[in-house]
């Protein structure tokens, strides 16, 4: 285990999945494969099992409740292989006392019916990303969002960031793999990942086979339309306009292809901010489009940072993708979460940020300085708006790649560039 120590890469989450096992019999970590869950697993588990060997799933089905037997806490990886460890799992909580026994990881849910229990009160979740810039070692971490959330200032410090090296951390992704390779090396991965999102790992989750053709198309599409609250018809129609033929699948099939994206974690829309239950009627519900991290959105498209460079327009629905993707990534470590807010005004913030404390931060995210006075413009306009509805807001901010310099306005709007950023 020492020669795996001295390469695992610390992560955001280790702190939370640390607590979480101390508060649970178990913790399941999903989220979407080559982010790191194995990893992660390894460095807090005593024991390993690895559901991928044929030998291992075998004997699930003949001795399941030995083979989960060993120090804990017990790593399960891969579970939804061998899906009825998870009862056997949730039973051995129920009947032996202790905390932190099992950790269950998943780069698929499992088809409804598969397992006869949720795991609810036995296991937590805990969601992984690909990793943030602070967990690669692009940002400085300088401005902390969960300082941010406590209210506290921000000191003034300075970015390295430009237009060009935004670019290159949008195509190269927050893949571990990735550490440390040249860009050209690091962004065929995120390539090879649409790859086989369209050719190999769909069909396994729910049993179902799918036209991978297809599948490219509304890849090609949800890229399009990432950071927008495109509707199942508008991307229906998008892949319609650009199919050879003029044709494509029903919309129930194409509803079943995008499920089918999300049981592998691959798709990861934000929900919308709803604040009260009054305010439904006047809150626009329909998600964000996003997929797990921006350089599956490059790819899936076919841009580069030469195509990039040329098109302020894309990079910048991009850049929102990677904000978000580390917003999240930061929040989540602290129990929080991350929305998005529109109103029938069309009043929008592309994120709120809330804790388990009920304090929440508006974020507007811009690629560069020529868009800071609307961004704080609308961010005070939304306070103002929301002023006796809610708590007022620990921070108004803005996440931008080009600012140079991470500071406060005079309005008390803070501008920070995002390889400042950190937990």
């Amino acid at each position: 285990m020492s020669g795996f120590e001295e390469l695992y890469w610390p992560r955001v989450m280790d702190t939370r999945l640390s607590l979480l096992l101390r508060a649970f019999g178990g913790v399941l970590i999903e989220g979407p494969k080559w982010c790191g869950k194995t990893w992660i697993g390894r460095r807090h588990s005593r024991s390993q099992i690895f559901v991928d060997d044929p030998a291992i799933r075998q004997r699930a089905l003949l001795d399941t409740a030995a083979l989960l037997e060993g120090d804990p806490p017990v790593l399960v990886d891969e579970w939804q292989g061998a899906p009825v460890l998870w009862d056997t799992a949730r039973r051995l909580i129920d009947a032996q006392t202790g905390k932190g026994r099992f950790i269950f990881t998943g780069s698929a849910t499992p088809s409804d019916g598969a397992t006869s229990h949720t795991g609810t009160g036995r296991f937590a979740r805990l969601r992984l990303r690909p990793m943030s810039l602070f967990e690669a070692g692009d940002s400085s971490g300088a401005v902390s969002l969960g300082a941010l959330l406590d209210g506290a200032p921000i000191e003034t410090c300075s970015s390295n960031l430009d237009y060009a090296g935004a670019i290159r951390l949008i195509c190269r992704g927050g893949w571990p793999a990735g550490l440390g390779l040249d860009d050209d090396l690091a962004m065929l991965i995120p390539q090879q990942y649409i790859q086989s999102l369209a050719h190999f790992d769909l069909p396994r989750p729910d049993s179902t086979s799918r036209n991978p053709g297809k599948m490219m198309a509304l890849l090609h599409s949800l890229a399009r339309h990432t950071s927008t609250q495109a509707a199942i018809k508008t991307i229906h129609s998008d892949i319609a306009a650009n199919a050879e033929d003029g044709k494509t699948a029903a919309l129930s099939t194409l509803s079943d292809y995008i499920a089918a994206l999300r049981r592998v974690f691959a798709v990861d829309d934000l929900p919308p901010w709803i604040y009260s239950l009054r305010s439904k009627s006047q809150i626009r519900v329909t998600p964000t489009h996003r997929l797990a991290d921006p350089s599956l959105a490059a790819a899936a498209l076919g841009a580069t940072p030469q195509t990039l460079r040329g098109d302020p327009n894309t990079t910048g629905l991009l850049f929102e993708s990677l904000a978000i993707r580390d917003l999240r990534v930061y929040a989540e470590a602290r129990g929080g979460d991350v929305y998005h807010y529109r109103d029938n005004t069309n009043l929008e913030a592309d994120a709120i940020v809330t804790d388990t404390t009920g304090r929440w931060g508006a974020v507007e995210v811009k690629l560069g300085a020529g868009q800071i006075g609307q961004a704080a413009a609308t961010l005070l306009r939304l306070k103002r708006k929301l002023a006796g509805q809610v708590e007022p807001p620990a921070f108004l901010a803005i996440v931008t790649a080009t600012t140079g310099v991470a500071h406060t306005r005079d309005d008390s709007v803070h501008v920070i560039p995002i390889d400042t950023l950190g937990p």
